[in-house]
């Protein structure tokens, strides 16, 4: 039984190389807690290069599935705090710093249980039920990607979701190492999908001449409803519905540059869309 200590103990911490621990443990939480040690890397870091490709990643599209066996609590404690894992993930929307961890932790054990890859959109989460689907969306540039969320942390006050490498190469904070977001959980019930329509319209306006792609105008409001969740579901960039005159035009966007905006327009036309023409902000 005392063999088996040791292992249990690894699938029970979190990301970020805090000692998560279950409440009510007997193992002392601080730093040097089982697993904290175990990385053979000191200092996290990006990879060296696959930038571009994580640009390109599909959007995962959420599914149901049960809770996973590890990592769901009720409560458990890191550095003194305990923390209580919510009953569901239904509505849940809150705003805040994200940051992201990568080769440290890859190929190690998540609270889940499942191995780490920084090469995948996944996050990590201090009290949404594992796994969760999540729209997280960049506030100062209105990029968004879904995540699924497997894993615990980040354990500092003023974070409210870590991220993926690649997660964080797509809402463009890599570099910078965190970033305003909005985490909105997402359903898995197809009958909720317009919780991801509304995810993409919340983010605020952004500055005259600002780069976008109109994918579309109609007369109808459904109508540009449906090719928005359409868009949502295929790709990452920002979706939003603008109307005025009662037209309702459906804009991609904004864009870092034209080399961007002109990659989103071919990459949609290729995906079987009409081809969106170029607009911009008045």
């Amino acid at each position: 039984m005392n063999r088996l200590l040791p292992l249990l103990l690894l699938l029970l911490v979190g990301c970020a190389s805090s000692p998560y621990q279950p409440h009510g443990s007997s193992t002392p939480d601080d730093n040097g807690a089982p697993g904290s040690d175990r990385y053979s890397i000191a200092q996290d870091h990006a990879p060296q290069s696959d930038r571009q490709r994580m640009q390109q990643l599909p959007q995962p599209t959420p599914r149901d599935e049960p809770r996973s066996r590890y990592g769901n609590g009720p409560t458990y404690r890191v550095w003194g705090v305990t923390y209580e894992v919510l009953e569901s993930s239904s509505g849940y929307v809150e705003d805040g710093i994200a940051s992201w961890y990568g080769a440290k932790f890859h190929g190690h054990r998540t609270s889940s249980g499942e191995p780490y890859d920084m090469y995948q959109l996944s996050a990590a989460h201090k009290t949404l039920p594992l796994p969760t689907w999540a729209r997280v969306t960049n506030l100062d540039n209105g990029k968004s990607t879904v995540v699924r969320i497997n894993d615990r942390g980040p354990f500092h006050s003023e974070r409210v979701i870590d991220l993926s490498w690649a997660a964080a190469v797509k809402l463009d904070i890599d570099q910078r190492g965190t970033g305003r977001v909005r985490v909105e959980a997402l359903s898995t019930e197809p009958t909720n999908q317009p919780q991801t329509v509304m995810a993409a319209t919340s983010s605020p306006p952004p500055p005259a001449g600002a780069l976008y792609l109109q994918a579309g105008a109609f007369g109808q409001r459904e109508s540009a409803l449906a090719l928005m969740t359409d868009l949502v579901e295929r790709f990452s960039w920002p979706v939003a519905i603008r109307s005025s005159d009662n037209i309702h035009r459906v804009w991609i966007g904004p864009f870092s540059s034209e080399q961007e905006r002109l990659g989103a327009r071919e990459a949609i036309g290729k995906a079987g869309f009409a081809t969106p023409v170029n607009a911009a902000a008045p």
